[in-house]
């Protein structure tokens, strides 16, 4: 079992720290590129339905038809913003769990 001493806690929080600064500007980053892919793709499904014609249901399935690369842009620009969120919470846990840590190693090294 390896020894965790005040220095390594400090350490581990530091470089979560660190994470959590990136990840933060990972995840405006992520919300943007997000932002930018659903504007591109309702863009697209827009120009395609006035530019095709047709009864307004028959338009609407051709627009999908013809923006299914725009969407899946747009999904997978969702999956990136979703997997940074992800890795977001996972850091804020592992800091939480730290502070726990923290307090068991200030209580041991109190009665050491």
């Amino acid at each position: 079992m390896e020894i965790i001493t005040p220095g390594h806690i400090v350490q581990e929080l530091q470089r979560l720290t660190t994470e959590m600064d990136k990840g933060a500007n990972a995840l405006y980053d992520a919300e943007c590129k997000m932002a930018d892919a659903e504007a591109a793709y309702d863009k697209a499904v827009s120009l395609a339905f006035l530019n095709n014609s047709g009864t307004v249901a028959d338009r609407q399935a051709v627009a999908k038809l013809q923006a299914v690369e725009e969407k899946l842009k747009a999904d997978l620009a969702k999956a990136e913003y979703n997997r940074v969120r992800t890795k977001l919470k996972t850091l804020s846990d592992q800091a939480t769990m730290m502070a726990v840590i923290s307090k068991n190693v200030e209580i041991q090294w109190k009665h050491a």
